[in-house]
């Protein structure tokens, strides 16, 4: 996988601080408006809305904005319901492919701003359909093995219906087909594994290195658009170093 599952590990790791915590209230509420826009408001017949909950609970979102954000989405709640799913794409330094997920109240808001971004990162934006067929939609499920036994929980995991396996530093990145996240997951947590997240995501076909000027300028770029409201997710195609992610 490439850097953006260990990026986000290490934010997990250090915490975050009180800026960066509301912004990331913001982007989880607006995912569960959508969830619960697309899906209606009960977690156990929205797989969607399941994972949005899950994800701002391991973010410590208070249990009022939660129902908030999904009364936003079912209408319950008059005030919002008006956001739209984009997906960007664009190049980075060093021809780094890239996919930006948005959730907008303002698509040209969003487009402008990303524009500018990648411009003044030294990437550009592209057509759509320009890189996303160098990508997957895979689940991805991360275990903190935490003392467990490696073997054992990948075993268990194969058995549960997993597609691939990785670990990394003391975790246990579990691949599925995108129809099995939800099924695989609950085989997993019925066996009490510590599963720190679930969510879908978008997976490189093939992984391109850069050396550390090109990297780090990637690195740089992520970082920058994931500071803006409207973006959701990041992927790149490029191997990032951890020594780089930490440094940042």
């Amino acid at each position: 996988m490439s850097g953006h599952s260990k990026w986000a590990q290490i934010k997990r790791q250090k915490g975050v601080n009180d800026a960066r915590r509301g912004q990331l209230f913001t982007k989880v509420g607006r995912e569960l408006t959508v969830a619960a826009r697309e899906g209606g408001g009960d977690p156990d017949a929205n797989f969607r809305l399941r994972l949005a909950v899950q994800k701002a609970r391991e973010v410590n979102m208070p249990q009022e904005n939660i129902q908030r954000a999904i009364n936003r989405g079912t209408g319950a709640d008059k005030e919002g319901g008006q956001l739209e799913e984009l997906l960007y794409e664009g190049y980075g330094p060093g021809g780094a492919a890239m996919m930006i997920q948005v959730l907008t109240d303002n698509r040209n808001r969003a487009a402008a701003d990303v524009r500018n971004i990648f411009t003044r990162g030294g990437g550009n934006m592209g057509e759509s359909g320009s890189v996303a067929w160098m990508f997957d939609q895979k689940g991805l499920i991360s275990i903190e093995l935490d003392g467990a036994n490696a073997e054992e929980v990948e075993m268990a995991a194969i058995d549960a219906g997993a597609d691939d396996i990785q670990e990394d530093g003391g975790i246990l990145e579990v691949y599925t087909d995108k129809a099995d996240l939800d099924a695989v997951r609950r085989a997993l947590d019925s066996q009490h594994f510590k599963i720190s997240s679930a969510d879908l995501v978008m997976v490189p076909k093939t992984v391109m290195d850069l050396d550390e000027r090109g990297a780090t300028a990637v690195a740089k770029l992520i970082d920058r658009l994931e500071e803006l409201d409207d973006v959701q997710r990041v992927y790149t195609n490029v191997e990032i170093p951890e020594a780089i992610l930490e440094s940042l």
